[in-house]
């Protein structure tokens, strides 16, 4: 008897059909701008989500209105969309000149703000108010303007930056040129912003290192700067720790045992308000587990969870939506930093390519500190989560980055020439985004110049 059966044709697995499909999205031209858009938008939709789940049981107790911080956390957002298209319009061009001013004028607040807090350690004054300006921790007040100095020092800081070391060019080799005038700036920033909040000067200098890096700085640089940077923030935290007499004083040795208390079992614990921060963060991460307890149905937020809104949402987030939502948080942010880092690799321009990489090392860093911090793995710094925690000045500039990493997406060589084939509607770009500058044509012969313009000096 015959055999008549086929033989079986082996089906490719699944990975092996996902795998072009998603090559295939990731070369349109416009992949960059998209996942920029919708890793962002998910974050913010999400941060928004949590910040009303943290804060409606106390709003309610508080106002008798449980949308009260949400409605001014939906108002700041509002302002950060706004601040998104207007950066999204802006030319580079324009953006190098903003730079300068945007951060003389945080130079300006935080010099303000420390002079405030300097009046009344020497007793000067009794309380941080002169005249319609007041100071609180780190916020600064003009009247009835509240805003974070800090914040906008690290949008100005990336713009200066970018603009200063894309006009060096090939120069920037030579340690004179690398240190004129980025290094005293640097200097004044340790001065200013250091001493009160050292873990957005341990962005700030991720943020300047992510700058040097896409510059293609040498190895041995990064080197020397790495252990002046250690032995900077070591002697900020020195000074601060040693600054008695002041009012402060227990501030300072909080901040100490913060550090401290990193490095031994949380049993041996020095200072019980520095423990209960990581004990509560950890509860809630316990208490999660897999799937959470359910959006809205956290109980460690109730005055339990310190700061529950802001600087340790994520244990929020964590006890309600568990490690799955954790997961997702997490996904987006490695999504926005490839993101974020291939825009910078396609980016033509040298300020595009400097200011994307800036912009994307400073979120990254930032969330991966926060995240850090609430789980035990980093010692607590106390900054906020980008996207998700509340506070408005945080997210309006975080949103005005984002808006320029989208005019960067849209200015990649692929895309422009994309949009400028088959433009929008003129009613469009009047309303979303002007058409991006046509890259110039390379001549026959020549070759293309590298993506990288700094590795062969980085080696």
């Amino acid at each position: 008897m015959a055999d008549d059966r086929t033989p079986r044709v082996a089906r490719p697995s699944l990975s092996r059909q996902l795998l072009p499909a998603v090559h295939g999205l990731l070369a349109r031209p416009l992949s960059s701008y998209y996942l920029l858009i919708a890793s962002s938008g998910l974050l913010l939709l999400i941060g928004l989500t949590m910040v009303f789940s943290a804060t409606s049981v106390k709003a309610y107790a508080e106002n008798g209105n449980a949308f009260a911080t949400i409605a001014n956390q939906a108002i700041y957002a509002l302002l950060g969309l706004v601040m998104f298209w207007i950066c999204q319009r802006l030319p580079a061009s324009t953006l190098r000149d903003l730079g300068k001013y945007i951060l003389g004028a945080a130079i300006v607040l935080l010099a303000l703000l420390d002079l405030l807090g300097a009046l009344v350690s020497v007793g000067a004054i009794d309380k941080p108010i002169l005249g319609p300006i007041h100071a609180n921790l780190l916020w600064l007040y003009l009247g009835p303007i509240g805003l974070q100095p800090a914040e906008f020092a690290k949008l100005g800081m990336v713009l200066w930056g970018a603009d200063v070391i894309a006009r060096k060019g090939a120069s920037l080799g030579h340690w004179r040129e690398l240190s004129r005038p980025l290094f005293p700036m640097v200097g004044l920033l340790f001065v200013l912003v250091g001493y009160n909040d050292l873990g957005t000067m341990l962005v700030l200098l991720a943020l300047i290192v992510g700058l040097l890096w896409a510059a293609g700085v040498r190895l041995r640089v990064f080197a020397a700067l790495g252990v002046l940077g250690l032995a900077g923030v070591g002697l900020l935290v020195a000074a601060a720790s040693g600054g008695a007499g002041s009012g402060a004083a227990g501030e300072d040795n909080y901040r100490l045992a913060r550090l401290t208390n990193f490095l031994q079992p949380i049993e041996k614990c020095n200072l019980q308000e520095a423990c209960y921060q990581l004990i509560q963060a950890r509860s809630a991460i316990f208490e999660g587990g897999w799937f959470g307890v359910g959006l809205g149905k956290g109980v460690l937020k109730w005055n339990w969870l310190p700061e529950a809104s802001n600087d340790f949402i994520f244990g929020v987030v964590a006890e309600e939506l568990g490690v799955v939502g954790c997961g997702v948080i997490l996904a987006l942010f490695a999504v926005l930093a490839y993101t974020g880092f291939r825009i910078a690799r396609r980016s033509a321009d040298p300020f595009r390519r400097l200011a994307a990489t800036a912009i994307t090392t400073w979120l990254v860093t930032q969330a991966v500190i926060n995240i850090g911090g609430v789980t035990g793995m980093l010692p607590i710094t106390g900054l906020p989560l980008p996207f998700i925690s509340a506070g408005g000045s945080a997210l309006v500039v975080t949103l005005a980055a984002i808006g320029m990493l989208a005019s960067f997406a849209r200015a990649e060589p692929d895309a422009a020439k994309a949009l400028n084939a088959r433009p929008p509607a003129r009613w469009v770009r009047l309303l979303w985004a002007p058409l991006p500058p046509v890259p110039p044509q390379r001549q026959p012969g020549t070759s293309r110049p590298p993506v990288d313009a700094g590795a062969d000096r980085r080696r």
